[in-house]
């Protein structure tokens, strides 16, 4: 019998394990550190301007996010913030680096669902060592049939993703906590885009929510997964 659904793609970071929280946790040590030369707010705004613009030189991920803190940290004091602060931002990175894995709530029961009934996929962006390590301390590694590590979730991507580990965009769903990355771009190309907000987000990943789309769909959490694709697929 002819299925609709036959690939489940699913995000790693913010949905199926806390990661932003880490980030905004290092922010905050990183607006200490500078106090004295940069108001809170203006701090954050320098910052997430060097982020967006070092993305094509960095990509996504910790290694980025660090050489971005130190750019900012030389703007605004003009190239004299103490040898001190900087060494202080990169050991903020190493612990970043090597911290535990925290799974989401429904995660690893959602996966392991959706994978006794579909092929599953993970695709998720960022640093190639960092995402391999977080999947292999996750446990979840043996439940996905591929994993994909890619440096943007473009409609084009997906595009050839799904083609590639399944039968076509209009057979796949990507499920992820991001419209602009793990949504928006899905249902460009005819797939299925399921939302499952988490409650912190990074502000280079906020888009308008596609609520007149007839493939969009939105959960609270993981726990309804299952049944949503039970039922589209």
């Amino acid at each position: 019998m002819s299925r609709n659904l036959t690939l489940v793609g699913f995000d790693a970071d913010d949905t199926l394990w806390h990661n932003e929280r880490f980030f905004q946790l290092t922010q905050d040590r990183f607006a200490d550190l500078l106090a004295d030369h940069a108001e809170r707010d203006h701090l954050m705004d320098r910052l997430l301007a060097a982020e967006r613009r070092n993305l094509g030189r960095y990509g996504y991920g910790i290694k980025g996010f660090v050489l971005s803190m130190i750019e900012t940290a030389l703007e605004v004091t003009e190239d004299r913030v103490p040898a001190s602060a900087i060494r202080e931002l990169i050991e903020a990175g190493h612990e970043m680096l090597a911290h535990p894995i925290e799974l989401l709530p429904h995660a690893a029961e959602a996966v392991a669902a959706v994978a006794d009934t579909h092929r599953v996929v993970l695709v998720t962006k960022g640093d190639l060592l960092d995402q391999e390590r977080k999947l292999a301390q996750s446990g979840l590694g043996d439940l996905f049939d591929a994993v994909e590590i890619v440096s943007e979730k473009t409609a084009e991507v997906y595009a050839d993703l799904f083609a590639r580990h399944g039968e076509g965009a209009e057979r796949a769903m990507m499920v992820g906590n991001s419209i602009r990355s793990d949504v928006a771009p899905v249902i460009q190309v005819g797939g299925w885009g399921v939302h499952v907000p988490h409650a912190l987000l990074w502000d280079l990943e906020r888009a308008e929510t596609p609520d007149q789309a007839a493939r969009f769909h939105e959960l609270p959490d993981l726990s309804g997964l299952p049944e949503l694709v039970r039922v589209l697929g």
